[in-house]
């Protein structure tokens, strides 16, 4: 079966991640923009503004709300310290609340709180979540800087979350082999892969353990 050809920004099938958190990545950041072939220039450099749910119970189920639309991705399986993601939900406000009773709040393994509306907006929702004790929203700005080595989409960013400033680099591909090949092409072999969800937590405190190079 021949290798499916990934183009930065495009869907693909179920792609492997590799990312990982911390205050400085520089060498692998260097490396990447020189292994990179040449990509978009609409990919070069991305800001964008978010806001992720996290939840005390769920480490599964990654929630992010960006331009007033939510995106559920749920984790498959980590196969060879690799994560695959799919696609859960989407949708965006106002939200129905039938939607919010049986996808959204499930999502987060929580309890569902009363919910005595037929729609909320997204000022209204977010209140549901600053009042539960399991739940936090928290503010993600990203600065991403986009590349592509050994066919897979590389990226470089700068992560203020809730203005704690980290830096974050990723590859992903549908070829897991050639995530492996890069990983040790940038120097990034034995570094700990760790998602957003849990990289927010170590970061407000809901888990108590460090990012790399801390």
């Amino acid at each position: 079966m021949s290798e499916e050809k990934l183009e930065i920004g495009k869907i693909s099938k179920p792609r492997f991640e590799f990312r990982s958190f911390g205050q400085n990545f520089d060498l692998a950041h260097f490396r990447m923009s020189r292994l990179s072939v040449p990509i978009p220039e609409k990919v070069w450099e991305r800001h964008s503004d978010e806001i992720y749910i996290i939840s005390r119970t769920n480490d599964i189920n990654n929630t992010k709300i960006r331009d007033g639309k939510m995106d559920i991705k749920t984790l498959v399986q980590t196969y060879q310290g690799l994560e695959q993601w799919n696609p859960l939900m989407k949708g965006e406000f106002p939200m129905n609340t039938e939607i919010l009773r049986n996808e959204v709040f499930p999502a987060f393994q929580v309890s569902i709180p009363p919910l005595d509306k037929d729609v909320y907006t997204f000022d209204e929702f977010m209140q549901l979540i600053y009042a539960h004790p399991d739940l936090a929203a928290v503010r993600v700005h990203k600065q991403r800087f986009g590349y592509m080595v050994n066919d897979t989409i590389c990226e470089y960013a700068v992560v203020l979350i809730n203005g704690a400033r980290v830096v974050t680099v990723s590859s992903e591909s549908t070829e897991m082999e050639n995530i492996l090949k890069t990983l040790s092409d940038l120097k990034l072999e034995g570094i700990e892969n760790i998602n957003y969800l849990q990289a927010i937590k170590r970061v407000i405190g809901m888990i108590n353990k460090p990012l790399a190079n801390e």
